[in-house]
């Protein structure tokens, strides 16, 4: 009998099959095998650098004294009656079973500008910001849809300032005091480019400021919510700041030899002249291992009269003035790096309504280009050498033509 050709090749299609699923099994298993293997091998690279974070820490104890006791950021929700944080991850075992980073507990006290290690601080910082401004101003009219006809003035200025101020810092319970006296000098370059007809003139000028002392700022601050699962850490500040610095009014401008369209000022202010109150909201939240921070607060500026107003050579007018009043808020998220590191970046905004002046017998005027919007991009970074000393330099980049083009500075907070 003979059987067809399909019959006899089923037995070995069938061999084949199972040959294929047998080694698609074990291909499986292998490949579960390696991811359990993978996990465990993550598993125990996580508990070897608990175990070396811990080991550094117990280290750093044993060669210097140890600091004021301190809260971390994760303890503040066990102190205020949350329940603890249920996470496993690494971040959360070091701060279960080891001291806090010190640059953790840096990272909070920047973002929520509340202090808590030690009862007493000192910060001496120091600043530099630069400002270049451009303005094309056009006297005439455009014939042809391509030639312009009339006057051209180009209006140019560089500023530079240096600010060094010294900040204290008493902690007394939930409560903080501080008092900041900044020092300025700063250095303003005027230049303009004018051309109309047959002439054309271009001249620089620069003024130096001696330095001074600039507005002296008291404030006071108090922590009204800490930090548990569901709520961050909140603080209340409420700064008062005096116009201990040169006012800028009745300044006068000064016309320039080798230019008639500049003048510039006789001398450079180094404050705003009128009392002012900040009130403020901070508030920082942590989520393993980053942590989150915003704050919110609104300058008023109170009206105040002065014997002179006016910026125009042998003229004396006195009047008031209603500086602007401000509102600022900003927003961002840092990291800890490791125990003496931390990374953080931001964005802040400062909105200034116009000003006005009230010349005796006359009524109110506004201030022409008075009111602004000035954005910042911030990056900076926390190193704690010591329990008590810290270094907080800071990169501030303008991001509106009416912020400065950067900022930098550089803090040196000490902790007794």
């Amino acid at each position: 009998m003979h059987m067809p050709k399909s019959l006899l090749m089923l037995p070995l299609a069938v061999a084949i099959a199972t040959a294929q699923a047998a080694e698609v099994s074990e291909t499986q298993a292998l490949r579960d095998e390696m991811a359990a293997l993978q996990k465990r091998y993550e598993a125990q690279q996580n508990a070897l650098m608990i175990l070396e974070q811990r080991l550094r820490a117990m280290e750093a104890r044993n060669q210097q004294p140890a600091p004021a006791p301190q809260r971390s950021i994760a303890q503040a929700g066990i102190a205020a009656g949350g329940p603890p944080s249920t996470s496993t991850s690494y971040g959360d075992s070091l701060k279960d079973d080891s001291k806090p980073a010190d640059s953790v507990e840096d990272v909070y006290q920047q973002a929520s500008g509340f202090y808590g290690n030690g009862a007493f601080s000192l910060e001496t910082g120091i600043t530099y910001t630069h400002y270049d401004s451009s303005q094309l101003a056009l006297n005439g009219f455009l014939a042809l849809d391509s030639i312009f006809l009339g006057n051209i003035n180009i209006d140019e200025i560089k500023s530079d300032s240096y600010t060094l101020d010294v900040t204290g810092r008493y902690n007394w319970d939930r409560w903080q005091f501080s008092l900041n006296v900044p020092t300025n000098y700063r250095q303003s370059t005027y230049s303009s480019a004018g051309a109309g007809g047959s002439t054309t003139s271009y001249s620089e000028e620069t003024v130096d400021g001696d330095p001074r002392i600039g507005d002296v700022t008291f404030g006071v601050a108090y922590k009204f919510m800490d930090e548990t699962v569901d709520q961050p850490d909140a603080v209340f500040s409420f700064d008062v700041r005096a116009p201990t610095g040169k006012d800028p009014y009745g300044i006068k401008l000064v016309q320039t030899d080798a230019n008639d369209n500049l003048y510039v000022p006789e001398d450079l202010p180094t404050g705003n002249g009128v009392w002012g109150v900040t009130p403020g909201v901070s508030v920082v939240k942590t989520y393993d291992p980053a942590i989150v921070f915003a704050n919110l607060g609104y300058t008023y500026n109170f009206e105040d009269s002065f014997n002179d107003i006016s910026a125009q050579q042998g003229v004396k007018v006195p009047g008031k003035v209603n500086l602007g009043n401000t509102f600022n808020f900003g927003l961002g998220v840092a990291f800890a790096l490791n125990e003496k590191m931390s990374l953080a970046m931001s964005f802040s905004e400062l909105i200034a309504q116009k000003s006005k002046v009230k010349a005796d017998g006359q009524g109110w005027e506004s201030v022409d280009n008075s009111d602004y919007n000035a954005a910042y991009y911030n990056i900076g970074m926390t190193f704690a050498p010591t329990p008590n000393l810290s270094i907080v330099p800071n990169l501030a980049i303008g991001l509106t033509p009416d912020a400065p083009d950067f900022s930098f500075s550089l803090k040196f907070p000490y902790y007794f």
